[in-house]
């Protein structure tokens, strides 16, 4: 099965909300309806994120979202936030090819870091992090912000 990475484009908007939807799911967070629209806006206006869409077979199958930051110790950085794969198009190389989508595109724009996060329990996602780069042995910690769901 080819597997063609591109921006996310407007005729994407569906696909690419089902997949957002199933991936905060997967990672048990609710968003009222009004998060995916201004994400979707923010998405297709680059104010400052990125979105890349991974296609087979003429759908949507893959998303992931980054970003860029200054550093202390860097001038530029590349965070990957979300990259979310149809479960049925697992183990069938779109979320490697969407993580060397994203490691391109923070070489093209000089990041000298490309990270990401992901939960002690997603051994599924794990496998393949552990193939394409080196854990950092670092645990987040998240204070709570006005607005955010208390942690517990």
């Amino acid at each position: 099965m080819p597997i063609a990475v591109r921006p996310i484009e407007d005729d994407d908007r569906a696909q690419w909300e089902a997949l957002a939807r199933a991936y905060k799911a997967f990672c048990r967070t609710v968003l009222p309806d009004s998060a995916y629209e201004r994400t979707w806006r923010r998405l297709r206006v680059r104010d400052g994120i990125h979105g890349l869409g991974a296609h087979a077979d003429g759908k949507l199958v893959g998303i992931t979202h980054y970003l860029f930051h200054t550093g202390i110790w860097s001038t530029r950085a590349c965070y990957l936030e979300d990259l979310f794969v149809e479960p049925e198009r697992r183990g069938q190389g779109v979320a490697r090819a969407l993580i060397e989508a994203v490691a391109a595109s923070a070489r093209e724009h000089g990041a000298t870091r490309l990270y990401w996060l992901t939960h002690e329990s997603n051994t599924t996602a794990r496998a393949l992090y552990d193939k394409v780069a080196s854990a950092s042995g670092f645990i987040e910690y998240e204070y709570p912000m006005a607005g955010s769901t208390p942690p517990g």
